[in-house]
């Protein structure tokens, strides 16, 4: 069977289970959604989590009773009689039915619903021990804060007991590596409520990661022949209103700023400033491709319940950059583009991802339909040209281009979106771009947005979640930590120390007054790399022992050694 419709008869049976627990309840929907099931209810009295398991055993006993799901046509006016004491339901009958129109309903023992099905065909097709109710949340009906907040049940769902068990241990997984967890004990950002939601401030060690990121991002894009431009965080609203994002994007948007006789706008994007760069003075084909990259920090007006830790943020620095090119030169730079974003997932450690192309949005969207399958046939045969597979995510295109999208699959299997590369035919014709073609003709470039790592939030997220906060060498906040294990050992310590630090490891040095058993507890809570513990023996021969926090092996070697081996790890990204 498929496990969507697996999924949705288990829903039902949940509001069958609800119904002999609560006879008072009123219902809302209960769909089938990735990895579970949920359905709303309105009950005449609160329940709580500690309710779960005596609804979980009743739906256990409706599947033993083997109830059949039976499927019926009926009127309008007889589904109004079914329903009659169901407000919600009657709501739907009224949104969703015209006055020769059926309604289309499914039993279940004495439960009835409102669904279009599929379903099984018995409750005791469900495998036994498949399903896990796992929490309450309280969810709008119809998703609107102007109605009735309703009670949602969720639960989870799989194939088999065996495939349930599977993603619960997965679930552990994820939670014993939760970037908002680990980046608290870890010391690397932190959201404070006072500056806002959706906000985060960087600790030391986090901006110590960030500036790692950074220094890769310089070195790869210099090398691929980009240029880095700095914009303002602010910009006049005829700036966005000729970009199109006022009209398409506002909702996205944070309110304008009087600022004397003009409204300004904190910026959502940086691709308009960029574009002004083009602009400023007139361009020869010769000078094309033009490759502008920027960190730039964007401000984007999410809903306070769908921020979460660093993955979704109000405010984030994206890895932005836009080349403008001749139409003949534009398979070759998207090609170009593609191969560097896999490059830099492979060196962040990420082997496994899912590649998706993004097409015309039907409601939102600026452009002719033929601008629009021009640019879609490039993206794709840039796909084709590289003999990578991609699924077409059907209208989920910018609303100024078609877009490649990766989504990298972290080390437990979980997908993100990271990498975007768009070819957009649009905002050149709204700036009036030109170039002097070898003809002396003026014509309009092609400009390609892409962001590789994506959000540098929203990615170092990623990252803590993929390493479980373990970062390889080349990427840790905190390369090495010096220990020496009595006083007698601060001075020889102090001088791996200095010689490590001027060498541009980021290493510190532990001369507390502590035992050296809890300096090493510290460091392993800390997920250091590499524990250079000196002692009597290694002051004397002027060596060091370093403990590696991987293999959990202790070497002893000359500092000399250490540092050669340390710095070509790092320059193979380990």
């Amino acid at each position: 069977m498929e496990i969507e419709t697996l999924r949705h008869s288990i829903s039902h049976v949940l509001a069958a289970a609800v119904k002999e627990l609560y006879p008072t309840v009123k219902f809302g929907i209960g769909p089938a959604i990735e990895d579970g099931f949920y359905y709303d209810f309105q009950f005449l009295s609160p329940i709580s989590d500690s309710d779960l398991p005596k609804i979980q055993k009743k739906m256990v006993e409706i599947i033993k009773r083997n109830d059949k799901f039976i499927h019926e046509i009926v009127t309008k006016e007889k589904a109004k009689a079914i329903f009659k004491d169901q407000k919600y339901k009657l709501e739907l009958i009224s949104d969703l039915a015209k006055e020769d129109q059926k309604i289309s309903i499914y039993h279940l023992g004495n439960f009835t619903d409102l669904c279009k099905g599929p379903h099984i065909k018995s409750a005791s097709e469900i495998p036994n021990g498949c399903f896990q109710l796992i929490k309450l949340a309280g969810a709008y009906w119809k998703g609107s804060e102007q109605n009735a907040m309703l009670t949602r049940i969720y639960g989870i769902a799989m194939e088999s007991k065996t495939a349930l068990d599977k993603y619960q241990k997965q679930l552990e997984e994820a939670k014993r590596r939760d970037h908002r967890i680990l980046g608290e004990k870890l010391e690397l950002y932190l959201i404070d409520d006072e500056v806002g939601a959706g906000l985060p401030i960087w600790m030391p060690k986090g901006e110590a990661l960030i500036k790692a990121i950074e220094r890769y991002l310089y070195e790869e894009l210099r090398k691929a022949g980009y240029k880095w431009l700095k914009s303002p965080h602010i910009a006049n609203i005829q700036l966005w209103k000729t970009s199109g994002h006022w009209g398409f994007y506002r909702e996205n948007m944070y309110s304008p700023i009087q600022v004397d006789e003009e409204q300004y706008m904190i910026k959502p994007m940086n691709c308009p400033f960029h574009i002004k760069v083009y602009n400023k003075k007139i361009r020869s084909y010769k000078e094309l491709p033009i490759k502008y990259a920027e960190l730039g920090t964007v401000y984007r007006y999410e809903k306070s319940g769908v921020l979460h830790g660093l993955n979704r943020v109000r405010g984030f620095t994206q890895d932005d950059a836009h080349i403008y090119c001749t139409p003949e030169q534009l398979e070759k730079e998207l090609l170009s583009t593609l191969k560097l974003g896999i490059k830099m997932l492979k060196d962040f450690g990420f082997k496994n991802y899912d590649i998706y192309l993004s097409t015309k949005p039907e409601d939102k969207h600026v452009g002719s339909d033929e601008i629009w399958v021009k640019a879609t046939k490039a993206l794709e045969s840039a796909l084709k040209a590289l003999k990578l597979k991609y699924s077409v995510d059907v209208g989920g295109g910018a609303f100024y281009g078609p877009k490649i999208d990766i989504k990298i699959k972290d080390s437990i299997g979980r997908p993100w979106q990271c990498t975007t590369i768009q070819a957009d035919f649009n905002l050149p014709d709204r700036f009036k771009m030109e170039y002097i073609d070898k003809n002396g003709q003026r014509q309009e470039p092609i400009m390609i947005h892409r962001a590789l790592l994506g959000s540098i939030e929203r990615f170092v997220g990623v990252l803590i979640e993929h390493y479980a906060g373990a970062f390889p060498l080349w990427l840790a906040p905190e390369q090495m930590w010096v220990l020496p294990i009595s006083k007698a050992n601060n001075k020889y310590a102090k001088e791996v120390f200095e010689e490590l630090n001027n060498n541009g490891f980021r290493v510190e040095l532990k001369d507390e007054d502590e035992t050296i058993g809890k300096k090493i507890r510290e460091a392993e809570i800390q997920k250091i790399p590499y524990m250079i513990v000196l002692g009597d023996k290694e002051t004397k021969s002027k060596k060091i022992s370093a403990r590696d926090r991987n293999t959990k092996k202790t070497s002893t070697l000359s500092l000399k050694s250490f540092i050669k081996n340390s710095k070509e790890l790092i320059d193979n990204k380990k």
